[in-house]
């Protein structure tokens, strides 16, 4: 992978700061509940054809995976929110139940989302949803399923201009395996470098659910289906981020400053863990949140567009982004560059009750300016 100098590097690594700023942090989204287990996010950031901003995401309120929905809920609705702009109230204007999404199987949970703009037509959009459905593992592997449990994957729902429930015979599938390594399927990560071609990042565990990984599946404008190229294309590092190495979003890097005349290059946010259950605090050593399933904390990667999905991590030792609050865990980033310049970025964030609502920050057009300054 080609290099970029150490200043460059630094400067990529001030903007994800700036834009998860975690002491100005404003909740968009709350929670359906003000405790532990209850969440809104793991979706992403898009401009409608009017301008407007539109949040996807997914409430979950308290559970347990282990049990199914045995202990609670879980996920229990996708939704889209509308705003003006960053600073504007977001209206909900689509709701999805799990009863919504089970056209073809029963959806156990809901979780992450992606929302992409329609090639066919203005005003319409590409949906991309991961649910727990109630089907069974694998015939070896079946008694490692836990009762109450299912198998994850991810379905495409077309969607019109949001004003009119979408047909849920449209529900199609596009990701899911028997493969024991990379059993569980989900949380998309929809994007375009240009028209030809759909890439969706996504999660996937082992039937163990020991780990986190982040697979490549690519869909061009001729093919029909997605096509899977990587089940790993971040590999997990070796302190912070040794369990779990998950993208949530890219963020195209404005052609302004020092980056003007350097080949086009992406942010790439991601969510790391120790392990995947908590860890004991060794009270006399440093005390620090250390990420786990449904906890986790934040990094940034980079790489250049032209060689995708050629990956460099800039958080390697350290995490960058740890709420100041609950566990410290903040999450499932999503970053819009925004008409004026400016950059809108969301984020779950644990709160001193422990749930975690969807927040955000905007940076404003002169301080991405001066960030990225020569």
């Amino acid at each position: 992978m080609s290099r970029l100098s150490s200043k460059r590097l630094e400067q990529l690594k001030e903007l994800g700061l700036r834009l998860i700023d975690q002491r100005n942090a404003r909740i968009l989204v709350h929670p359906l509940g003000n405790s532990s287990g209850y969440w809104f996010g793991g979706g992403n950031l898009i401009l409608d054809h009017d301008g407007t901003i539109l949040i996807s995401g997914r409430f979950r309120n308290e559970g347990d995976a282990r049990t199914g929905t045995g202990a609670g809920a879980r996920g229990l609705e996708c939704a889209i929110f509308r705003g003006s702009s960053p600073y504007s109230e977001f209206e909900k204007a689509l709701s999805l139940s799990k009863q919504d999404l089970s056209a073809h199987q029963e959806v156990v949970s809901i979780e992450g989302v992606s929302l992409l703009p329609s090639l066919q037509a203005s005003g319409q959009f590409e949906l991309y949803v991961s649910t727990e459905k109630k089907i069974s593992y694998p015939k070896q592997l079946i008694h490692f399923q836990k009762p109450g449990t299912g198998v994850w994957s991810i379905d495409h729902l077309p969607l019109g201009d949001l004003s009119n429930s979408p047909n849920p015979d449209s529900i199609k599938p596009i990701a899911n395996t028997q493969n024991p390594g990379t059993l569980h399927i989900k949380d998309p990560v929809a994007f375009r470098f240009n028209s030809e071609t759909t890439h969706i990042i996504h999660c996937n565990h082992p039937f163990s659910w020991s780990s986190s990984n982040s697979g490549l599946l690519t869909q061009k404008s001729t093919d029909e289906n997605f096509s899977m190229v990587s089940e790993n294309i971040l590999p997990r590092g070796n302190s912070w981020d040794v369990a779990c190495s998950r993208i949530t979003e890219r963020l195209p890097i404005p052609k302004i400053g020092a980056f003007a005349e350097l080949p086009d290059l992406s942010l790439y946010f991601y969510d790391g863990a120790e392990c995947l259950r908590p860890l004991d605090q060794n009270l006399k050593a440093a005390k620090r949140p250390r990420g786990y399933s449904c906890e986790e904390i934040g990094g940034l990667a980079w790489g250049w567009d032209n060689e995708f999905p050629k990956l460099q991590k800039l958080s390697v030792d350290f995490p960058l982004f740890i709420s100041p609050h609950g566990t410290g865990c903040s999450r499932y980033a999503s970053a819009l560059p925004l008409p004026d310049g400016s950059i809108f970025a969301t984020w779950q964030q644990s709160q001193p009750d422990y749930s975690q609502p969807l927040v955000g920050n905007h940076l404003p057009e002169s301080e991405v300016n001066r960030i990225l300054a020569s």
